[in-house]
């Protein structure tokens, strides 16, 4: 967008704002008003109500529950949960000394290619502060947080102290954003289904029943549900988070992604 056109849209948007909404629902129709007049388009409108979303929202809502919460523990060598975290491919990981409730700091993937170059590899010393943060926390203070301190990951307590959880940068800009791929997510160009190392099948949610059936020799039913992802949805009754699975005809479906409003992808484990 060039400089002119960007002034008249902020303009034509201003102008429209100096109605003066007297409540949040009043701002709300004047950007869908905005919108259905081309001011605004659909992302710069979904975004805008993601901002506003997120001032009301606190970490509870979006944190990653504690028994979902993959950890390293500082007793166990590299050699043995290194696998671990390839085959779950964070780049961030909270250590623990034996029990979630007590996390000793964070891992970066990346620091890991030192026990490759040298050979030698003290986890305890490649260790990054931990930030502790209640629940309540609202999320725009978090974010700005993040930006502050450029932490990209918090433990979340609970009013005793225990560990309630985890939430990262990224869980707090999905709110405003939408889903945000990273290496680990699907090219748009890959197919639906796609085998991974270990013989699991990465499954969009997008992926329509009938696919799935011809794929995996099941007989799911497509009359009230067309993807395989609104199927999952119905059957776990709620939305669920990521690490959450249900058996399928046989199946097990996990959740590999998901964020507060869609599941995006699962991993398909055949017996």
């Amino acid at each position: 967008m060039d400089e002119p056109s960007k002034a008249g849209w902020l303009h034509r948007l201003s102008a429209l704002l100096m109605r003066e909404p007297e409540d949040r629902e009043q701002l709300v129709a004047l950007l869908h008003s905005a919108y259905e007049r081309n001011l605004l388009d659909a992302d710069a409108l979904g975004m805008i109500e993601g901002v506003m979303q997120v001032s009301e929202m606190q970490v509870r809502d979006i944190m990653i529950p504690r028994a979902q919460m993959d950890v390293i523990d500082i007793n166990d060598p590299p050699e043995k949960f290194i696998p671990y975290v390839i085959e779950t491919a964070h780049s961030r990981f909270p250590v623990v000394d034996g029990d979630k409730d007590n996390v000793i700091g964070i891992l970066l993937a990346k620091d890991l290619l030192r026990h490759y170059a040298d050979g030698e590899f003290n986890t305890r010393e490649m260790l990054r502060p931990a930030v502790f943060i209640p629940k309540s926390k609202r999320l725009n203070v978090l974010l700005k947080d993040f930006r502050s301190n450029r932490n990209h990951i918090a433990i979340v307590v609970d009013e005793y102290g225990g560990v309630a959880g985890l939430v990262s940068i990224e869980d707090v800009l999905e709110q405003i954003v939408g889903e945000i791929e990273d290496e680990f997510d699907f090219d748009e160009t890959e197919d639906n289904i796609i085998s991974d190392a270990l013989g699991h099948y990465r499954v969009k949610a997008v992926t329509e029943i009938a696919d799935f059936n011809e794929h995996f020799g099941t007989h799911l039913s497509d009359e009230h549900y067309d993807t395989i992802g609104g199927l999952v949805l119905s059957r776990f009754g709620r939305l669920p988070k990521r690490g959450e699975s249900l058996m399928v005809e046989g199946l097990k479906i996990q959740v590999l992604r998901a964020d507060s409003r869609r599941i995006h992808s699962l991993l398909v484990e055949k017996p």
